[in-house]
């Protein structure tokens, strides 16, 4: 090498010191050290004004979400609706074992620790930086912190804020409320949030009543709930879910929670496999609507705020009993329509409600053939006419007013009227003659047999001998809505509207000795476990005399015995000497058709109503607009639809098979029970004329009709219901004149106007 090559790494050696010099210069450990405490520092200032400047939030709307859950009178779950399936329950109604799954399976220094795990925070920071996702670490004060009071994104903000707040939330809540919000707001699967929806989705049951080997599954759910769903686990999934229940229940023998013994015997208890989400198909979405009704109107809530969730509503419907309507309603009525192959049995609505008079509970109800094809409940709409079911009414303001007729003489039983059709009634101011069904004339009958029969003449009478400001006042104390009503005699006829749970609460007044019974369906309510809100009682105070109100009930078992729901009632099979008391009742044109009917222990009203399925032409020829009130005439290829048919069949099929033995009515009445009516010298005849052979008919009333126009000659037989108000008629009934309707002006509740109404 020469002089010149020696001098060049010469030179080279002395930079590359040089420059060995200046990095040790430059990275010392006094300056690493100094730069570390710095970077702290400065984070520690920087977490500091992040405490300072981050509040607790309030809790998103998501995680206050809660179901409405309805429930029957055994606590099981009759319906939820909402959208999202919660149900908040505080931490006293989790037994104490099954809290303390949830805190050996994701937190065992919970009862502890100030509510972070920095580690496990600075783990799932530096893993969101570097993009290998979400971490588990976090405490259960962090974990409800996510879930109440922020969201589910994986960035660093939400993390950083998820620290500050869960310090903040440990300080001012305890641990028992931090750990009642963690398992109010963890998801489970199944659409399940919170302990209570869990407990019902996977085992069936509310929380309060879970083991703790439950509580453990559902603990060990947590961290993978569609992984670990047994129903639909794979292999690898139900041994990890079993892993992670071991683990649970052998952290929490090592907490001393768990008795070593107790937890060796313990078995792995399997879920239930998922069942469809309680919608609101069939009769629950009536039922659910008339009891969210209740609680609405009670706490003065809107939509809104009801819909917010939260509420527990115990409804009074029987499940038996309701089973049982439904199928009554079918086997009677339903399985005889034919939608497409008659036109008619398209607008054929139902509707009924069952109570027990001496409680007011709803036991049952039939609100039409579901939300989704019928959203207008039919047990509860006031539409349509109640016709001759208003009758007892103005019977019982008769008894019950001490009424006198227009020549002096008590209105009882055995009082005599004119039964005449179209006979003009005395002490009106306003003139009214109305016809009886088929313009049938029956010269002196007595009440009975005017009640048995159902004679318009006698009743419109009636009414103004007991002054109808009275009958009307009469029929409000019972329980219908009569505010804004007409007192005019045409309200004999039970022109006004009422639905089947009004006729229902009167009837049960009556049955109930006449104290007050106002329907009820609603058992019990309660907002997130809070105290039941306060219900009206539905048992009020005495509105009508008892003696009135056990007469009425005697006259009308005559109904039953020799009148118009002879037939369907009296010889239904099952009756078995059961004493009954009922009336029947069909509106002008026949476009509803009733029976409401009692015993001892059981009222059900039952309503037909024709509702135009879609728009058509009527007889005459005009457009009917859909949802219009049609005539039910030809309903199942039949003829008149009358209370005695359909309506009675019904009833006594319902009633026979879930009254629970022969009960006898106890009445206060100097009229006997179930008075015979004494024989009448005069039958109807629909030319005034008596027909010494006329005799009630054992004839369905959904017999055709004779295609024969009406003449001045005596039926072949007389008809057992001369008034539009239901029953069997005699021999195939005449088509009604067009006249025979008395021309009257009616106000439904649903500001429909009619322009004539039968009886």
């Amino acid at each position: 090498m020469g002089r010149a090559d020696a001098r060049r790494a010469q030179q080279r050696g002395a930079r590359r010191a040089t420059k060995s010099g200046g990095i040790r210069r430059l990275f010392t450990w006094k300056k690493l050290l100094g730069t570390f405490f710095g970077f702290c520092l400065l984070g520690m200032g920087a977490f500091f004004v992040l405490y300072m400047i981050v509040d607790v939030p309030e809790g998103n709307a998501q995680a206050k979400l809660q179901s409405n859950v309805y429930k029957y009178p055994d606590g099981t779950v009759l319906a939820r609706t909402g959208k999202v399936n919660r149900e908040i329950v505080g931490l006293s109604e989790v037994p104490k074992d099954v809290q303390r799954t949830f805190v050996a399976a994701e937190n065992k220094s919970f009862y502890t620790d100030k509510g972070v795990d920095f580690k496990g925070t600075a783990r799932g920071l530096i893993n969101t930086i570097s993009g290998k996702g979400k971490q588990g670490g976090s405490t259960i004060t962090q974990q409800y912190v996510k879930n109440y009071y922020l969201d589910q994104d994986q960035t660093v903000t939400r993390k950083l804020k998820e620290l500050v707040i869960s310090l903040k939330v440990d300080q001012k809540k305890s641990k028992n409320d931090i750990l009642a919000g963690y398992i109010n707001t963890s998801y489970y699967g199944r659409g399940a949030y919170g302990i209570q929806a869990a407990a019902q989705a996977y085992y069936g049951k509310d929380a309060r009543d879970l083991d703790v080997a439950e509580g453990a599954y559902l603990a060990a759910l947590l961290q993978a709930p569609s992984q670990y769903d047994w129903a639909v686990a794979s292999p690898t999934g139900k041994r990890l879910v079993k892993e992670r229940w071991n683990y649970v229940l052998n952290n929490m023998v090592g907490e001393h929670w768990l008795d070593a013994g107790k937890r060796q015997g313990l078995q792995f208890p399997v879920p239930q496999d998922p069942k469809p989400a309680d919608g609101l198909t069939g009769q629950k979405g009536y039922i659910v609507n008339a009891a969210r009704a209740v609680v609405q109107k009670q706490e003065h809530l809107s939509d809104e705020q009801f819909d917010a969730g939260g509420w527990t509503i115990t409804v009074t419907i029987d499940k038996k009993k309701q089973q049982q309507l439904e199928q009554s309603v079918k086997a009677r009525l339903t399985s005889k329509l034919d939608t497409k192959g008659r036109s008619v049995d398209k607008d054929v609505q139902a509707g009924a409600v069952s109570v027990n008079p001496k409680t007011g509970a709803v036991v049952a109800l039939y609100g039409g053939t579901g939300l989704t094809e019928h959203w207008t409940s039919n047990a509860t709409r006031r539409d349509y006419q109640p016709a001759s079911t208003f009758k007892p009414i103005i019977l019982a303001a008769a008894l019950d007013q001490e009424a006198q007729t227009q020549d002096g003489q008590p209105i009882t039983a055995n009082t005599r009227y004119d039964g005449n059709s179209r006979r003009p009634v005395e002490g009106s101011d306003i003139a009214f003659a109305p016809p009886n069904e088929d313009n049938a004339n029956y010269g002196q009958v007595t009440v009975q047999t005017a009640m048995n029969k159902s004679i318009n003449s006698v009743f419109a009478q009636m009414g103004v001998d007991v002054h109808m400001d009275k009958v009307m006042e009469t029929a409000g104390k019972l329980g219908m809505d009569v505010e804004g009503l007409p007192v005019v005699p045409a309200q004999t006829l039970g022109s006004m509207g009422a639905s089947p749970m009004e006729m229902a609460g009167i009837y049960a007044t009556l049955d109930n000795h006449g104290k007050k019974v106002t329907p009820s369906i609603v058992k019990s309510a309660s907002r997130q476990g809070g105290a039941p809100i306060a219900l009206p009682d539905p048992i009020g105070e005495q509105v009508i005399s008892r003696q009135a109100a056990d007469s009425v009930t005697s006259v009308l078992t005559g109904v039953v015995d020799d009148g118009t729901a002879r037939v369907s009632v009296r010889e239904a099979p099952g009756r078995g000497g059961q004493q009954v008391a009922g009336k029947t009742g069909t509106s002008d044109n026949n476009k509803s058709a009733w029976f409401t009917g009692y015993t001892p222990k059981l009222v059900t009203s039952v309503g037909l109503f024709g509702e135009a399925a879609e728009s058509q032409k009527g007889a005459d020829g005009k457009q009917v607009q859909k949802g219009s009130q049609v005539t039910l005439k030809g309903t199942a290829g039949g003829g008149r639809v009358n209370g005695g048919g359909f309506p009675a069949e019904i009833w006594a099929d319902y009633t026979f098979q879930v009254m629970g033995g022969r009960s006898a009515f106890d009445l206060d009445t100097d009229m006997g029970a179930a008075v015979t009516p004494p024989p009448s010298s005069t039958s109807p005849s629909p030319s005034g004329q008596p027909s010494e052979s006329a005799s009630p008919s054992d004839q369905p009333s959904s017999e055709a009709p004779s295609s024969e126009p009406p003449t001045d000659s005596p039926p072949p037989s007389a008809p057992s219901d001369p008034t539009p108000s239901g029953g069997t008629s005699s021999g195939p009934p005449t088509v009604p004149d067009p006249t025979d309707s008395a021309e009257v002006p009616l106000k439904p509740a649903d500001g429909r106007q009619n322009s004539r109404v039968q009886g």
